[in-house]
């Protein structure tokens, strides 16, 4: 392409915009991070508009650049039109009014009366508004004031969410505005790449967010950058939708244990305030609604209601979902081993699209032997024929897609870390079922055949890795070893990661410490921050500050921040603040914080406070509440209580709550009172919980009944765990019972367990194993845990088999559940739940190539 306006091509237009930018940046004496920070820009845009070949930047972003280097901005912006190739680069996406619903996944009801059911003759059926509705309503009317906005609707499989936020972004396309959905090469990989060229103006369309915000290797960098377009003036206003199914919610804002892995904090932060839920029913109002719509002509709600009306649930019928679930329920046995076979596949971590030939041999074992010794020579075709048969909704339990080629732009450019392409037929799983699948399957472990179909067939270095966490999550120690050996030689370097992480628990250190060196080797900055960790603890500071300093160039400065803090320990103050401030010269927020605190317990307020402020402009508010306490702590309630404010105008109430707890220690109930009133007044439901608390100590029974289930309601189950301790210990066992149940249905079981341990120390064995069950029966593996250990105090031998049920359902064990498994199955457990035979895989190392699979068990 040739530019007849000024005789430049697009690419030497772009190389004069880079040019003039980096010629300005040396005028200007800066460095990348002071630029980003002048010009109010994340790190990794401006990082993103030096790099070669990266695209043309945005209209916004380029302004900000000029303004700070005092370039001429109407001379950058016509170069950076050239570069474009004469468009005026409004950043990706398109005019929301050239969007087709179905295009953004709301899932189809149903073809137009009489048509063939193609995409252009779908039709919705009629809206009906709800409470998140008008949530929703309120965020575009801000954006479009010209605030950027953020909500994400969480939400079970097919209760409407996706048409939800499609509905509520229809004035945005009177207005002209655009909508982007990231899409390829993968969902999280096109969002980290063109986020920082976002313009004004702009639905960006996050449905089923789980794809970015959860994908383990970008997942925190796509949420960091999220937050960055939340808040630079230039790009505003800008609306972030999204849509979430509940269990990927609580993973994702479950606050990690005590010197445990954080791996979504930046996604909890980036959330927090700014979720609605979507209920799984209908209420009697919108169902009268639904009825009116019906009688005024709309057939799909007329035809759902005659089925939903009952149970409320409109959206997951027109969706298909029961419909789908009887066909799973009443299926042939092989069409039922395939799609357990897809369910577990999906709960586990591979991918939307699963290859014929894994799903085909992997379900051989789901299969019973009579079941297995009846199948003909087709029988899988059959059971796949079974499966692509639609119901209502037009969806079918499993079947086969054609997913689409990449697009990239013309010239020789291939990603290096471009996945492998699936061979064969793929096939996907009906959401409705997935998501039933994850509950009724979530206590069993697979077969063998899951494992060594996995093994054979999938080639995704993403997939095998999280077929070998949840191997090793479920005590397959053999098949997490292979597994993640496979991944390594497919490319993943966190595959390498974990497996020193094993191999450092098998005590070979030395072994670790070669793993960890190849991950670094190949630019897995956890690996640096390990590796600096490392030379920290050997007395090698200089290695250390090496590796840290590695990481920060590659945008992970969480090493330089453990090494303060080791320093800190050591008594090293001036050494800890050198390392912080170069973690905030990377555009590290948390490095303020830990800088704020050290000034303040240096006598040095005035820093500490425009330290903490300058952490507060960029989002995090934790050294104001931190500053807070401190100031509580000396006798300065006024300073407290301004800092305090300051904290809550930014959206963090927890200083309000944490001074409240000080001035109640003191005897000052009032004082405290009004403070948490306060935080409630600022959306806290924490606040309620403590509010609770002290009308309980007050003999305010019903009062804090109330404030609890206020709490319970916005989502905050401890007020109902708090009291139910309370009513145990003052021996009404029925009271506490009652509100641990309350909170078990709300979907936390804690409080269920605290009164197992109170009724254990009063020597009631019965009770405490009926409230243990009771935990357990609602998915609480730590309850399974606790049952294993007072079943093996007691010489009972079914504490192993308790044990494994708890191994088989994954995820992080307690520390003594931990130490149970290693104790009793040092080299794992078998996938049918046997220990494993001694195997020497931990002491080998990992391979370039791995030449033979491992041994079925």
């Amino acid at each position: 392409m040739h530019d007849e306006r000024t005789g430049q091509t697009p690419e030497s237009a772009l190389a004069e915009l880079r040019r003039r930018l980096e010629a300005g940046l040396v005028r200007a004496g800066l460095n990348k991070s002071q630029l980003a920070g002048q010009a109010g820009l994340s790190r990794g845009t401006v990082q993103g508009v030096f790099k070669a070949g990266a695209k043309v930047p945005s209209a916004p972003t380029l302004a900000a650049l000029a303004r700070v280097l005092k370039l001429p901005a109407a001379e950058m912006e016509e170069l950076r039109r050239d570069a474009a190739g004469g468009v005026s680069g409004d950043g990706p996406g398109r005019p929301i009014g050239q969007w087709e619903p179905h295009a953004l996944e709301v899932h189809p009801a149903g073809p137009a009366p009489g048509g063939s059911g193609s995409v252009e003759q779908r039709v919705l059926p009629g809206y009906v508004r709800r409470e998140h509705d008008r949530v929703l309503a309120e965020a575009v009317r801000e954006a479009a004031q010209g605030r950027s906005r953020m909500l994400v609707l969480i939400g079970e499989s097919s209760t409407g969410k996706t048409r939800a936020c499609w509905e509520a972004v229809q004035p945005l396309a009177e207005k002209e505005w655009r909508l982007w959905h990231p899409f390829d090469p993968t969902r999280a990989k096109a969002a980290l790449e063109e986020l920082h060229d976002v313009g004004p103006r702009t639905v960006v369309w996050l449905n089923e967010a789980q794809h970015y915000l959860g994908d383990r290797a970008v997942g925190e960098q796509v949420a960091a950058a999220v937050h960055a377009l939340l808040v630079e003036q230039g790009r505003a206003p800008v609306l972030v939708l999204g849509t979430l199914w509940p269990e990927y919610f609580t993973e994702y804002t479950a606050l990690p244990v005590a010197r445990g892995e954080d791996p979504h904090s930046r996604v909890r932060e980036l959330l927090a305030g700014r979720t609605t839920s979507v209920p799984d029913a209908f209420d009697a109002p919108a169902l009268a609604a639904a009825a009116l719509l019906a009688a005024g002509g709309d057939g799909l709600l007329a035809d759902a209601l005659t089925r939903a009306r009952a149970d409320g649930r409109l959206s997951q019928d027109l969706a298909g979902g029961p419909a789908l679930l009887e066909r799973y329920k009443n299926g042939s046995p092989a069409a039922r081993a395939l799609l357990e076979t897809a369910m577990d596949a999906r709960r586990l971590g591979v991918g939307l699209h699963l290859p014929q030939a894994f799903l085909t041999d992997a379900a051989a074992d789901y299969l019973h032997d009579s079941d297995w010794d009846q199948l003909t020579e087709d029988w899988a075709e059959k059971a796949y024929a079974e499966l692509a048969e639609q119901v209502h909704g037009k969806r079918a339990p499993l079947r086969r897609v054609a997913p689409r080629p990449p697009r990239r732009p013309p010239g020789p450019y291939t990603p290096a870390d471009a996945p492998p392409p699936r061979r064969g037929p793929v096939f996907r799983l009906a959401d409705y079922l997935e998501q039933h699948g994850g509950a009724i399957r979530r206590g069993s472990c697979p077969p063998a055949s899951f494992w060594d179909a996995a093994y054979t067939h999938l080639a995704q270095p993403d997939e095998l890795g999280n077929l070998a966490r949840a191997a090793e999550d479920r005590h397959r120690l053999q098949w997490a070893h292979h597994l993640y050996q496979h991944a390594a030689d497919h490319g993943d370097t966190n595959a390498l990661v974990r497996l020193a992480g094993m191999r450092e628990r098998a005590g070979s250190g030395q072994g670790a410490e070669t793993l960890l060196q190849r991950a670094a080797d190949h630019g897995d900055t956890r690996a640096l921050v390990r590796l600096a960790g490392m030379r920290e603890l050997e007395g090698d500071r200089q290695g250390a500050e090496t590796l840290a300093q590695r990481a920060a160039d590659h945008g992970d400065t969480r090493a330089l921040v453990d090494l303060a803090g080791m320093r800190k320990l050591e008594g090293d103050r001036e050494g800890a603040e050198v390392l912080l401030q170069r973690a905030v010269d990377h555009g590290n927020t948390y490095a303020l914080v830990d800088l704020a605190g050290i000034r303040e317990r240096a006598g040095d307020r005035e820093g500490a406070e425009a330290l903490a402020q300058r952490a507060a402009d960029h989002g995090d508010t934790r050294a104001l509440v931190d500053l807070a306490g401190m100031r509580e702590l000396e006798g300065d309630r006024q300073g407290a209580e301004t800092l305090a404010q300051r904290a809550a105008d930014h959206g963090d109430t927890r200083a309000l709550v944490r001074l409240a707890g000080m001035r109640e220690l003191e005897g000052d109930r009032e004082g405290a009172e009004v403070l948490l009133q306060r935080a409630v007044d600022h959306g806290n439901t924490y606040a309620l919980v403590r509010l609770a608390g002290i009308r309980e100590r007050a003999g305010d029974r019903e009062g804090a009944e109330a404030l609890a289930q206020r709490a319970a309601d916005h989502g905050d189950t401890s007020a109902l765990i708090r009291l139910a301790g309370i009513r145990e210990r003052a021996g009404d066992r029925e009271g506490a019972e009652a509100l641990a149940q309350r909170a078990a249905d709300h979907g936390d079981t804690s409080a269920v367990i605290d009164l197992a341990g109170m009724r254990e120390l009063e020597g009631d064995r019965q009770g405490t194993e009926a409230l243990a069950q009771r935990a357990a029966d609602h998915g609480d593996t730590s309850a399974l845990v606790y049952l294993a250990g007072l079943r093996e105090r007691a010489g009972d031998w079914e504490g192993a088999e308790t044990l494994q049920r708890a191994a088989d359902h994954g995820g992080v064990l307690p520390p003594v559940g931990r130490e149970m498994v290693e104790r009793l199955w040092p080299y794992g457990l078998d996938p049918d739940g046997t220990p494993t035979r001694p195997w020497s895989g931990l002491a080998k190392e990992v391979s370039h190539a791995v030449s033979s699979p491992p041994p079925a068990p």
